[in-house]
């Protein structure tokens, strides 16, 4: 395990033209001494504007060696028993991708190796991860394999010990009006899974689709079906559920500009689109935007790829009147290209990454809601150990997590945590429901916990284990925060739960 302790940058907003450096062309000696004349820079506006930043830490925890995966492209998750999990891409015992397991102290194995079936009936690639459901298994999705006549996914449910269960093989047999190649799921408040899939559907630019927990499936949308698709195209991610029940997604392509959209389904089933990417001259409020996330007052937050002042990408905010607001546009020295959506932190402000950087290899950054920008971390320190990141993830001790897909010391991937100050905190598996309904709390430290409160509505709990706990939604609950009064403190959730009628 390596650890690498890093100095705080100062916070910075947008910049102007003249203010960015273009060090592509220069050799690497003076890249290293630009690099350094920016962090000085970066230093003495800290120190100029009286602001303490605290260092953060970043940890390898643990590296990938073929057996375990190869190439994992999303985040870990945190289960019932305290460990990690995530899917890799490729490797493992059939070579199709894992799901493998990360114990806190960084000790990876596999759980399941993909293709272990003929044909390859239970899928292959993994390339998004599981999630972990209100009943404490693993559901996630495959955009290959399943029907070998039509190769096109499956969704699955798996036990911790690794048991899995086909429970959706998609386009079982021509046409494929339900979608072909899923990119990951979502369990709505309802107990259903959400999901979207890249191809097909009856317009051929993918779907929206529904999965009962016994894997009763259910189209609710085929993208592109206006005129022009100006109802967006292929969509990269899942949708999010916000606080209002409705769903919240984007697409790659389409929309009044060809650009992509932000759509929203309601939880009646009424599709529409809420902003057009590229609307902006030049496409200043950027465009191939990826998953979002929602603040318990319904603002969405995201980032594009692309576009914004340098072509770079952009974060960007969505208020539920639909004013469309860039927070922020990468300049290329403070990043370039994420591909990824954004963490919401119990901290209150938001956390992501790009997939490139000044040195080229990506990097992690901090933004507030109100656009003010912290880069924490430049991949590539040790190019032998890491070279770009997706999403991240905050386990319930504060930590962030995310996977690297290439590097390493085998140039398998790894996984890596950064500290970053933020505090200890509880996860509520699922984030809303009514009145009786389970719910599993995940934490650290657990056993000896006394209380259980619904935003201060007392609530019969189980501690199970030291990392989790089972409680009823109690009634007279209102919506906010969950908090477990422990031994050694109060632990409170992130995010909000959402109390249901």
């Amino acid at each position: 395990m390596l650890v690498i302790v890093g100095l705080p940058w100062a916070p910075f907003s947008l910049r102007s033209p003249a203010a960015v450096v273009d060090i592509s062309d220069h050799g690497e000696n003076e890249m290293k001494s630009m690099r350094f004349l920016l962090l000085l820079t970066a230093l003495a506006v800290t120190f100029s504007l009286a602001v303490r930043a605290q260092a953060q830490t970043f940890t390898y925890l643990g590296y990938f060696n073929g057996h375990d995966g190869i190439e994992p492209w999303s985040s870990v998750i945190q289960a019932t028993d305290g460990n990690f999990y995530g899917t890799t891409s490729q490797g493992g015992a059939n070579l199709w991708g894992t799901v493998f397991q990360m114990t806190p102290a960084g000790k990876l194995s596999d759980i399941y190796s993909f293709c272990a079936q003929p044909n390859c009936a239970d899928g292959r690639y993994p390339f998004s991860g599981p999630i972990l459901g209100s009943d404490g298994n693993f559901y996630g999705v495959t955009p290959a394999g399943g029907s070998a006549a039509t190769d096109a996914g499956t969704f699955y449910k798996m036990s911790i010990a690794g048991e899995i269960t086909t429970l959706v093989t998609f386009c079982p047999e021509l046409p494929c009006l339900g979608g072909v190649s899923p990119n990951g799921v979502i369990q709505a408040s309802n107990g259903n899974f959400y999901g979207t899939t890249l191809y097909a559907g009856k317009s051929d630019w993918g779907t929206l689709f529904e999965i009962s927990p016994t894997g009763a499936f259910k189209l609710l949308y085929s993208f592109c079906s206006l005129l022009n698709c100006t109802d967006g195209g292929t969509p990269k991610m899942p949708p999010i559920q916000a606080g209002n029940g409705n769903f919240y997604g984007t697409t790659s392509v389409g929309g009044k500009q060809g650009h992509g959209v932000v759509y929203e389904m309601t939880s009646a089933g009424t599709y529409n689109v809420r902003y057009d990417f590229c609307s902006q001259p030049a496409c200043a409020d950027g465009w191939k935007a990826n998953q979002l996330v929602a603040d318990a007052s319904g603002n969405l937050y995201g980032t594009t790829a692309v576009g914004g002042d340098y072509d770079y990408g952009t974060v960007f905010e969505l208020t539920p009147a639909d004013e469309y607001l860039v927070l922020h546009s990468f300049d290329g020295t403070d990043g370039r290209y994420p591909n990824a959506g954004l963490t919401l932190g119990n901290d209150g402000n938001l956390y992501g990454v790009t997939t490139r950087g000044a040195a080229d290899f990506g990097s992690i950054f901090q933004i507030t809601t109100a656009g003010v920008f912290t880069p924490l971390y430049a991949f590539c320190t040790r190019c032998d150990d890491d070279y770009t990141s997706l999403a991240l993830f905050q386990g319930t001790d504060g930590l962030l997590y995310g996977t690297i897909q290439f590097g390493g010391t085998l140039g398998y991937g790894s996984v890596f945590s950064l500290s970053n100050g933020l505090n200890p905190l509880v996860e509520t598996v699922p984030v809303a429901g009514a009145a009786g309904q389970s719910v599993i709390i995940l934490g650290n430290n657990l056993t000896g916990s006394s209380s259980v409160t619904f935003n201060g509505t007392a609530a019969e709990f189980t501690v199970v284990s030291d990392t989790y706990i089972t409680a009823a939604v109690p009634p007279g609950a209102t919506t906010g925060t969950v908090s477990v009064t422990t031994p050694t403190g109060v632990l409170k959730s992130n995010p909000a739960f959402q109390v249901l009628p």
